[in-house]
């Protein structure tokens, strides 16, 4: 490898890696809220935070991978203009169509990561945390509930176990404590059992205990029974996907499936690879600029075309959801404009003037 391809090489991956250390940073405070909301609603057992929170992140690595190749890259060129470094490359012969060769080999590898996450890693852990939330649904152990330790609830009420079958749905020694409209619930029971009564409906069936209810303001309202069978709610656990939703689907299957549903979601899965080509050859045009010429404004430019090619991107798959657009079209009329323009701008930036005649 010449020398020149090199140090480009090498500028051009620190600049990105640098990029996207930042960007995953962002997006990891994004998802952590998201997961954490996902939790405090009741929805999610707080042991799953850190694999869903992992899982998630490959979902979105396609859309974080293009956006710090763009914005590395562009750093990258902006400061070889500021250092006049691009001047002393285009004075001895190097132009920007000499720097395809670098710029390729810092490129497809992300563009094959990027295809990568969107085709295979993306489903695959869409799928995990769907079967990973299914399994925390219908386990207590997974939903936090252990022998020997009191756990909160999140609608409020407080929870011990003795004892615990090893798959998590027989219980041994229930206690349970409740407030609701100003009185006290106490719930003790010989043995229960973890029942489900809808799509997400849980509870408890308490067999053989008694239950103490009485107010919180000191009064001496108070009655005790004892019963046979006590069902107790639970918190409504996370939303399951459909066996048969394509968001959870493998990419090959999706090639033969007419919904679309599927067809939506087969072409946002191939439009983000494309997208980080194309974008990523659009990075030496837009950056180039004069030696005392700030680089944040062309920055930002290419941060606002990004945005706008993810928008239309979202708008077309929500399109071909619903219908309006036909399977056929797909997602081709933004990926393949902006590969042609792209390509275009950069030959067209590499292309040294014609000399001017000037009349004697």
């Amino acid at each position: 490898m010449p020398k020149l391809d090199r140090y480009l090489l090498r500028d051009f991956v620190q600049s990105f890696l640098a990029t996207l250390i930042v960007l995953l940073t962002v997006s990891l405070g994004g998802v952590l809220v998201d997961v954490l909301g996902k939790i405090a609603d009741g929805g999610l057992p707080a042991r799953l935070l850190l694999s869903q929170l992992g899982l998630q992140l490959l979902v979105y690595l396609p859309l974080v991978l293009p956006l710090a190749l763009m914005l590395g890259l562009m750093l990258a060129v902006a400061r070889l203009y500021r250092d006049s470094e691009m001047a002393v490359l285009n004075a001895v012969g190097v132009g920007p169509r000499r720097l395809l060769r670098p710029l390729l080999m810092a490129v497809l590898p992300v563009v094959a990561m990027v295809g990568l996450c969107s085709l295979w890693l993306g489903p695959w852990a869409q799928r995990t945390a769907a079967r990973m939330i299914e399994q925390a649904n219908r386990s207590l152990i997974v939903a936090g509930l252990e022998p020997g330790r009191f756990t909160s609830l999140s609608n409020g009420g407080i929870v011990y176990i003795d004892g615990m079958s090893e798959d998590g749905r027989t219980l041994q020694g229930v206690f349970l404590q409740r407030e609701r409209e100003g009185r006290i619930d106490v719930v003790t029971a010989r043995t229960g059992s973890l029942e489900f009564g809808g799509e997400n409906d849980r509870y408890l069936r308490l067999a053989d205990g008694h239950r103490l209810e009485g107010p919180l303001d000191g009064g001496l309202d108070f009655r005790l029974m004892r019963y046979a069978v006590n069902e107790v709610a639970l918190p409504d656990g996370a939303d399951e996907r459909a066996k048969d939703d394509p968001v959870i689907a493998p990419t090959l299957s999706l090639f033969g499936d007419g919904r679309p549903a599927a067809i939506a979601e087969l072409h946002g899965r191939l439009a983000p690879p494309l997208l980080a080509l194309g974008f990523a050859l659009l990075t030496v045009p837009l950056a180039r600029s004069s030696p005392r010429q700030q680089r944040y404004g062309r920055l930002m430019l290419g941060f606002l075309a990004y945005l706008v090619g993810l928008n239309l991107m979202f708008i077309g798959v929500r399109m071909l959801a619903e219908g309006r657009l036909p399977a056929p079209v797909g997602l081709w009329w933004l990926t393949l404009p902006l590969l042609a323009l792209a390509l275009w701008l950069y030959l067209r930036d590499g292309r040294l003037p014609r000399p001017r005649r000037v009349a004697a």
